[in-house]
């Protein structure tokens, strides 16, 4: 659980939000970066980059672990290889079309659960050339053919959110009738409102009973996905399944660290993610994926926590006057940096952060200097610069 001292959101939430729809249960975090996150644009992680994710975000409490999709590559083979035999606390999981030949190429590698998906709209369905008769008989061989081998089978119905909803309905009542023992309720286009994904999820419920669990999963090209999770968590959905730093194909997937983060601290939710990693996670994935983060990205962005503007610098010394979380709550580091629109509080709190003697009257000086660099360069004054600053300031009154 969310160390609650170290969040600092007033009490409108507390009036707000129904907190009993939230606090009973445990949401499960299924992580799909190393396969649906994969898919953005110009990102190939190796088998041995693959393997020091995982083991991030076992360390990052992450309940499942998505491996990839062996049939893509001899590297993803190996991935799995190398994740199965780890000895993680996370369970592994596969990833497979609802075919027999994906099912055994799991199988083969010893993979004991895994996601059989099955394209469920009808405009899917006219880009593969498949007819519904035919994917229903796909899910019930893929499926049924899973379950007799032993394996735990999450039916992942792709673009759910765009499908007929008697089809669906179907769809979902013959994956569980073989076999599958928990379903996933799917936006692959992220063209669901918030108010639609808990629709589908309450639909869902009653076609597939009260004991099967739901994911959703959703993705970002509304700017929705987390917004949406939460709403699917609301009307009863069990696990998210999302990606580090929302990273997958088109807009990306929703974050999971920032669904996590929003559940705990505003919703009351509960899940086993250790917050204090989530940092070094989001930034060992953007490196490895060698994809930057937005500065200004919520939670895990390097402005979270850094202050430039001279009013906000004022009150840098009482975080909550100016953060809704702690920085160590999500293993991030605070500071103050310099350019345009730097205060004389900020030179002053620089000045003490790198150890210089800056005398008081010289600082409106060296705080002129610095809007000046910092227009000119239209950036940050690094910290060397600021030395050079003051020291110029300081051997100019001598």
């Amino acid at each position: 659980m969310i160390d609650r001292t170290k969040v600092w959101t007033g009490t409108l939430n507390d009036e707000a939000v129904d907190r009993a729809a939230f606090s009973s249960r445990t949401i499960g975090i299924y992580d799909t970066t190393l396969r649906d996150g994969e898919q953005a644009v110009g990102v190939a992680l190796g088998p041995e980059l693959k393997l020091e994710i995982a083991r991030a975000l076992d360390r990052l409490g992450v309940d499942r672990i998505e491996a990839g999709f062996p049939l893509v590559s001899a590297d993803d083979v190996r991935a799995y290889e190398l994740i199965l035999a780890d000895g993680l606390e996370a369970e592994i999981w596969g990833f497979s079309r609802a075919l027999p030949r994906d099912v055994d190429e799991l199988l083969g590698l010893g993979v004991t659960a895994a996601v059989i998906e099955a394209p469920l709209s009808d405009g899917k369905l006219g880009a593969y050339g498949l007819t519904r008769e035919k994917v229903l008989e796909r899910i019930r061989r893929a499926v049924g053919h899973a379950a007799e081998e032993g394996m735990t089978v999450c039916f992942f119905g792709v673009d759910s959110s765009r499908a007929d909803p008697a089809f669906l309905e179907q769809a979902y009542r013959a994956a569980v009738e073989v076999g599958a023992r928990e379903v996933a309720v799917v936006d692959t286009i992220g063209i669901a409102a918030p108010e639609a994904a808990a629709l589908l999820v309450e639909r869902c419920r009653t076609w597939v009973g009260a004991d099967v669990p739901i994911h959703w999963h959703g993705h970002d090209d509304f700017g929705l996905g987390v917004a949406c999770s939460i709403a699917a968590v609301r009307a009863g959905a069990d696990w998210v399944q999302g990606s580090i730093n929302g990273m997958g194909e088109r807009a990306g997937n929703a974050d999971l660290g920032e669904f996590a983060l929003a559940l705990e601290a505003l919703y009351g939710g509960r899940t086993n993610l250790r917050f204090e990693h989530l940092t070094a996670v989001a930034d060992l994935v953007a490196e490895l994926a060698q994809t930057p983060l937005a500065a200004w990205k919520p939670v895990t962005g390097r402005n979270t926590f850094i202050r430039e503007s001279g009013a906000v610098a004022m009150q840098f010394r009482d975080p909550p006057a100016v953060e809704p979380f702690a920085s160590e709550l999500v293993g991030a580091t605070r500071g103050v940096v310099l350019g345009k629109k730097s205060g004389v509080v900020s030179v002053r709190i620089k000045a003490e952060e790198l150890g210089l003697d800056l005398p008081e009257d010289l600082e409106a000086d060296v705080l002129a200097d610095v809007k000046a660099l910092g227009i000119a360069k239209r950036g940050i004054v690094s910290d060397d610069e600021f030395r050079e600053l003051v020291a110029h300031r300081r051997g100019g009154t001598g």
